[in-house]
C-alpha cells in the first residue's frame, strides 16, 4: 500500500510533499514526491499516562473511543483496578487490551495498596513486581506515590525501583508539591517522571534536576494552563496526558485537544508534536512508529493544523478510525469483581461529638490536592450533621471489602442543596465514598453502590439514578457513547437538581480519599493529613 499526502517530519522540523510505502504493517519507505495535497500526515498522539479505569470502561471500549481522535498508543498504569484484583486485575487489562488495535503499555503498579493507612483489596509486593518486569509486555514501574517511602529509603520501596531498573525500565513518579532537596533526591533514586506539577515553579525545579515533566489536563486535574508555558524551553522533556478522563470527556476529545490548544496559544507547531507524539515513545521505548522506514505504520491524517481534527488514524498500517468512527468491533468482556460489604443503614452515618470545632476539607474545582479549616459543629437531635448553609456536607468512606463502620469527615465545596452522591471509584483503595445533605440521602446513594456492587449514584429530589460498574466496581464492560451517555445524565442530575457548582464532581469525589495528595483526606480508617502523613482528629 502506498499514500501520498503532506509529511510532517516532527523530528527534522520539515513538511513535504511526500510518499508513504506500507507492507506487513510497517513502513517501507518516507520518500518526497512532486504534488500538492489538502491532507497531512502525522504519527498519532500518545496519552503518556493514564488510567484506562477512571474512563469507566475496560480498555477494549476505551480503544473504540480514543482512536477517533488520533491516540494510537497509551502508557497505562492499571493501579486502580490492582488495588481491587491484584495480578489478577493487572493480566485482565493486558490480556483485554490485545483485543483491539490500540497499543496499550501497561506498567507495574508499584504502591498496591497505596498506603498502610487504608484497606485495599489486594497487595503486590516485590516478587510481583519482578514477575511484572519479566514481562516485555510490561513498559514500566508505575507512578512511585509513596514519595515518603523513597526519602526515608523505606526496603520495599527501594526494591522494587531497583527491580525495575535490573530489568531496563523506567520508573514513573507522583510527587505533588516535592521541592528543593526532597525533590532532588527523590528523583536522584532513579524516577524519571511526574505527571503532578501543579505550578510552574514546582515544574521547573524537578526538570533542572533532570526529571521529565507531564503536562495533566483530566476530568478533575487540569494543569495546562500552569504548565505550557514550559515548552518553548523545555519540549525536549515535556509530554501530554490525562491520568484520569471520563466517557463524556472521551468522547469530545483526547490528546488532540491540547495539541490544538496549544499551537492556538502560540507554542512552536514543532514542539507541541514533539510533546504529543515522539516523547512519550521515546521515554518508554514503545513500539510505536514515528512516521519512519522501518517503524511500525502507525499514523493519522488530518486536514486542519490549527484544529486537528482527525479525518484518519492508521495503526500497524491498517485503518481504525475515519471519520469520527471506529473501525473496529469488540466482543463483550468478561466481568470480575471483589465486592463484600452489606447493605447500610442511616444510623451506620450517624456521629455525636462533646467538641465545638471540626476539621474541614476544603475541595478545589479542577484539582486533586485539597485545603481545610476549621468550622463550628453543627447539631440537630444530637448528631452532627451537615450545614448546608455554610456548604459543609457529611462526607463518608465505606469500606467494600469486608464489614466495617463507616468513616466520617465534612467537605466544603461540593455545594449540595439535597440529596447526595456515591462512587465506588475511590481512588486508590476504591472503597465506597459520598457526600451528602442528609444521612438518610447518604445511606441510599451507598445502598446503591451496595446493591449494583459497584458504580455511581446520585439521590435527591424524589429521584435516584446509578450507573452501575460490575467490573471490578470501577468499571463497565458497555460501550463508550452508551456510558457516555448514562453518566451525563447522572452529572446534569447533580449540577442542575443537586446543586453542585463543580465541573467533574464524581471524579472530584474519587480523589477525596486519595491519601498520597495533600492536604487532608478521608480514608476507611479515618481523617488523613497528606503533609504530616498521619491520621487526625475530626474535632477539638
Amino acid at each position: 500500500m502506498t499514500i501520498t499526502g503532506n509529511i510532517i517530519d516532527i523530528q527534522n522540523k520539515t513538511i513535504f510533499h511526500g510518499a508513504i510505502s506500507i507492507a506487513d504493517g510497517i513502513i517501507q519507505s518516507v520518500v518526497p514526491i512532486p504534488g500538492e495535497s489538502y491532507q497531512y500526515f502525522l504519527p498519532g498522539f500518545v496519552d503518556a499516562h493514564i488510567h484506562i479505569e477512571s474512563s469507566m470502561l475496560v480498555p477494549s471500549e476505551f480503544a473504540k473511543m480514543a482512536v477517533v481522535h488520533g491516540t494510537v498508543a497509551t502508557v497505562s498504569d492499571p493501579h486502580e483496578i490492582a488495588n481491587v484484583m491484584g495480578m489478577e486485575g493487572v493480566e485482565y487489562m493486558i490480556e483485554n487490551g490485545k483485543t483491539v488495535p490500540l497499543k496499550f503499555n501497561f506498567g507495574a503498579p508499584s504502591c498496591v495498596p497505596a498506603t498502610t493507612f487504608e484497606t485495599a483489596g489486594a497487595t503486590l509486593d516485590v516478587d510481583d513486581i519482578e514477575t511484572l518486569m519479566k514481562n516485555p509486555e510490561v513498559r514500566y514501574l508505575a507512578e512511585m506515590m509513596n514519595y515518603p517511602g523513597v526519602l526515608f529509603e523505606d526496603k520495599m520501596v527501594m526494591e522494587k525501583i531497583a527491580t525495575a531498573h535490573r530489568y531496563g525500565k523506567p520508573v514513573d513518579g507522583h510527587a505533588p508539591g516535592l521541592r528543593g532537596a526532597d525533590a532532588k533526591k527523590y528523583i536522584a533514586a532513579g524516577i524519571s517522571t511526574d505527571h503532578e506539577c501543579f505550578t510552574k515553579e514546582e515544574a521547573l525545579d524537578k526538570l533542572h534536576h533532570g526529571m521529565k515533566i507531564l503536562i495533566r489536563e483530566g476530568s478533575a486535574a487540569k494543569n495546562f494552563d500552569a504548565l505550557a508555558e514550559l515548552i518553548p524551553e523545555h519540549a525536549d522533556q515535556m509530554m501530554f496526558c490525562s491520568d484520569d478522563k471520563h466517557p463524556d470527556d472521551l468522547l469530545e476529545g483526547h490528546i488532540n485537544q491540547l495539541v490544538s490548544r496549544a499551537i492556538a496559544g502560540g507554542y512552536d507547531f514543532f514542539d507541541v508534536l514533539k510533546v504529543a507524539c515522539i516523547n512519550p515513545v521515546n521515554h518508554y521505548g514503545l513500539s510505536v512508529g514515528l512516521l519512519k522506514a522501518g517503524d511500525p505504520a502507525d499514523f493519522i491524517v488530518v486536514e486542519d493544523l490549527k484544529t486537528f481534527e482527525v479525518k484518519q488514524t492508521y495503526i500497524n498500517g491498517n485503518l481504525v478510525a475515519e471519520n469520527g468512527k471506529c473501525k473496529f468491533t469488540t466482543e463483550k468482556a468478561a466481568i470480575i469483581n471483589n465486592f463484600n460489604t452489606s447493605k447500610k443503614s442511616v444510623a451506620d452515618f450517624q456521629i455525636t461529638t462533646d467538641k465545638s470545632e471540626m476539621q474541614v476539607i476544603k475541595a478545589i474545582n479542577g484539582e486533586i490536592v485539597t485545603e481545610t479549616f476549621w468550622a463550628p459543629v453543627k447539631q440537630e437531635n444530637g448528631f452532627v450533621v451537615s450545614d448546608t448553609d455554610q456548604d459543609i456536607l457529611k462526607m463518608t468512606v465505606v469500606n467494600r471489602y469486608e464489614e466495617q463502620a463507616p468513616a466520617i469527615a465534612f467537605i466544603h465545596n461540593f455545594n449540595l442543596k439535597q440529596g447526595a452522591i456515591a462512587s465506588c471509584v475511590g481512588h486508590d483503595s476504591h472503597n465506597i465514598i459520598a457526600v451528602g445533605a442528609d444521612d438518610e440521602s447518604i445511606a441510599r446513594a451507598v445502598n446503591l453502590i451496595i446493591k449494583n456492587k459497584g458504580g455511581i449514584s446520585a439521590v435527591g429530589n424524589g429521584t435516584e439514578q446509578v450507573l452501575a460498574l460490575p467490573v471490578a466496581g470501577i468499571m463497565t464492560n458497555a460501550d463508550g457513547p452508551t456510558v457516555a451517555a448514562q453518566y451525563l445524565e447522572i452529572d446534569n442530575m447533580v449540577k442542575q437538581q443537586l446543586g453542585t457548582q463543580l465541573t467533574a464532581p464524581f471524579m472530584t469525589l474519587s480523589f477525596m480519599a486519595l491519601l498520597v495528595i495533600p492536604q487532608l483526606k478521608l480514608s476507611n480508617l479515618g481523617l488523613f493529613d497528606g503533609n504530616s502523613f498521619e491520621f487526625t482528629p475530626l474535632f477539638r
